[in-house]
């Protein structure tokens, strides 16, 4: 099907909307890739909606498939390799009929490797089209992690040498070298590391040597845990392999090194950043998985309330002015920030961004990395910025006076500026700035909106259930609930309902599934901007001016999503304060 035609039945049924469709249909001409692919990976709309579309063009039925229903004796009818190259994967048989599913059921070659599988095990085909979320996840099955893993170990043995080669070219491909080389087996560890980590949908890789052991461990929806463990000795290898892949010194080792690499995983164009730190026991080794199929979200997959996102998206329609987001590290504040990048990224704007590192990259945005260490610090690059004729500014975060106070003037001249901050609620982002030597009578015509965030566990939808609520809990629902503006009151259903999940098979026993966050915002309005012209104001005057904002807490967001069931009451009282 013509990716012209596609695009235009897409908009038609209002699955992306016109300025998607012109970026795309350009973009179009100079690619070899499917639109849905590229709408996939951007998620720019729903995948099983294109999948829907898609077969109702091609008159192929459409199926939503699970991994979990697909058994080791059905995958053995098509090949990995036939899987990969056609993304066709197969769903059940029955007697002679053998139900297969199709990204693409027009693609010739997948229909000629298809009849090629029926003739071979004397069958007839059932055709269903799939979405590419759906194939993602079928095909991870083909991979197994651990069993790779061993027949690795036991090919390296336990007398493998210490001595690493160095290279001077960038390795490209994970398994680059594997079939000639003597450390194969070490490249098939890091590559399968790897792939089980994007997999699973890992954040970080730590390889840490212990004492006695090389311990492996992904950071999957905020926890750490043990997936591999091998003997000591494959220690230097398996990090020479990951400096070898991130262009590191090879030879040294008593010192902290950056680097970064990125490569194919599943289909997919992954970034890894890397950093060694030295111990006593060797070099301990951490990657942070960059995978912009998860890490770059739309508004409505942050976890944002319907209040919320009325504001966010007032805020970011003005012409100028500052959104700052604080919270600590790790709770999502770049995620966001990207996220209202992706709507502010327009043919028309110019959007000029520095980060420390880039962590995304988003076509149509001008993206640099600072470099304190050569003197570009966030605060030199934005002296640099003001003279690229800027429309939209990302700094990735406010960290000293200077930088501070060049934000602010930014926004002062026409400019929206976006950053983040280290604070631990909206409220306190404005003495945050004033601690900073910010001005204080700048602070009204800079700022629009100053949120925080926090990131908790995602129920799972298959395992959750509702639990009695206990009379403590019950009496920190009440009381949170009773400082809720009226219009959310109103929409609370009693009795109160939480929830809980004991883990399944889908979740992986862990009762959740991904993360969502936490939000609360605060506007800048003239009643806000009279208490900061008083001599002496208080914070209580700013919280005042908060409630009558209407503006919900971290704790009162927490506590409707967990009466919605999207969270556990327990890790929102956990993770907040009033």
């Amino acid at each position: 099907m013509e990716n012209s035609v596609f695009l235009g039945k897409l908009v038609e049924k209002g699955i992306i909307n016109s300025a998607v469709y012109e970026k795309l249909f350009k973009e179009l001409n100079f690619s070899n890739k499917p639109a849905d692919e590229i709408i996939y990976e951007r998620r720019l709309a729903d995948s099983y909606k294109m999948a829907e579309l898609k077969g109702e063009l091609l008159g192929v039925p459409f199926r939503k498939v699970s991994a979990q229903e697909i058994g080791e004796d059905i995958m053995s009818f098509i090949p990995e390799e036939t899987v990969s190259n056609y993304k066709v994967i197969p769903i059940s048989k029955s007697g002679d009929m053998l139900t297969v599913g199709m990204v693409y059921p027009d693609d010739p070659r997948a229909q000629d490797a298809l009849r090629f599988v029926a003739k071979k095990f004397s069958t007839s085909l059932g055709v269903y089209v799939i979405s590419l979320k759906d194939f993602d996840e079928i095909s991870k099955k083909y991979s197994p992690y651990k069993s790779e893993v061993e027949a690795a170990v036991k090919l390296v043995g336990q007398k493998y040498g210490t001595e690493a080669r160095s290279s001077s070219q960038r390795v490209v491909r994970l398994d680059e070298g594997a079939a000639v080389s003597e450390e194969a087996p070490i490249i098939k560890i890091v590559s399968s590391t790897l792939q089980e980590a994007v997999d699973l949908k890992a954040s970080d890789i730590h390889i840490e040597p212990q004492r006695t052991r090389l311990r492996i461990r992904f950071r999957i929806d905020g926890d750490l845990q043990e997936v591999a463990s091998f003997p000591s000795t494959l220690q230097q290898p398996i990090v020479a392999r990951v400096k070898v892949l991130s262009e590191l010194k090879l030879d040294e080792n008593r010192i902290p090194q950056d680097g970064r690499f990125r490569t194919v995983v599943s289909g997919r164009d992954i970034d890894f950043r890397v950093a060694t730190f030295p111990t006593p026991a060797g070099e301990k080794v951490v990657l942070r998985i960059l995978d912009p199929t998860i890490g770059l979200k739309g508004l409505e997959q942050l976890g944002l309330s319907e209040h919320n996102r009325k504001i966010i998206n007032i805020g970011i329609e003005k012409p100028f002015g500052m959104v700052i987001v604080s919270g600590p590290t790790g709770s999502g504040k770049t995620t966001t920030l990207y996220s209202i990048l992706q709507i502010l990224n327009k043919d028309s704007a110019n959007i000029v961004s520095l980060e420390d590192p880039v962590e995304y990259y988003i076509e149509g945005l001008n993206q640099s990395q600072v470099r304190p260490e050569i003197g570009y610090t966030f605060s030199a690059g934005l002296r640099q910025i003001l003279r690229q004729d800027p429309d939209v500014i990302m700094v990735g975060e406010i960290r000293d006076s200077e930088t501070a106070e060049l934000a602010v003037h930014a926004a002062l001249t026409g400019h929206v500026v976006l950053s983040t901050i280290h604070t631990n609620n909206a409220v306190s982002v404005i003495p945050r700035l004033l601690d900073m030597k910010v001005q204080k009578f700048l602070l009204p015509s800079a700022m629009n909106l100053m949120a925080s965030q926090r990131l908790v566990g995602r129920l799972c939808p298959d395992c959750k259930k509702a639990v009695k609520v206990s009379a403590e809990i019950g009496k920190e629902i009440e009381k949170v609930i009773a400082n809720l503006p009226k219009e959310e009151r109103e929409k609370i259903k009693t009795p109160y309902q939480v929830y809980k999940a004991e883990g399944c098979s889908k979740c992986k026993n862990k009762g959740t599934v991904g993360r969502v966050a936490l939000f609360e915002i605060f506007e800048m309005t003239k009643e806000l901007a009279e208490i900061l012209s008083l001599p002496n104001y208080s914070g209580t005057e700013i919280l005042k001016e908060a409630n009558r904002q209407g503006m919900l807490t971290l704790r009162q967001d927490g506590v409707l999503k967990a009466l919605d069931g999207e969270v556990m009451i327990e890790e929102v009282l956990r993770e907040t304060a009033e």
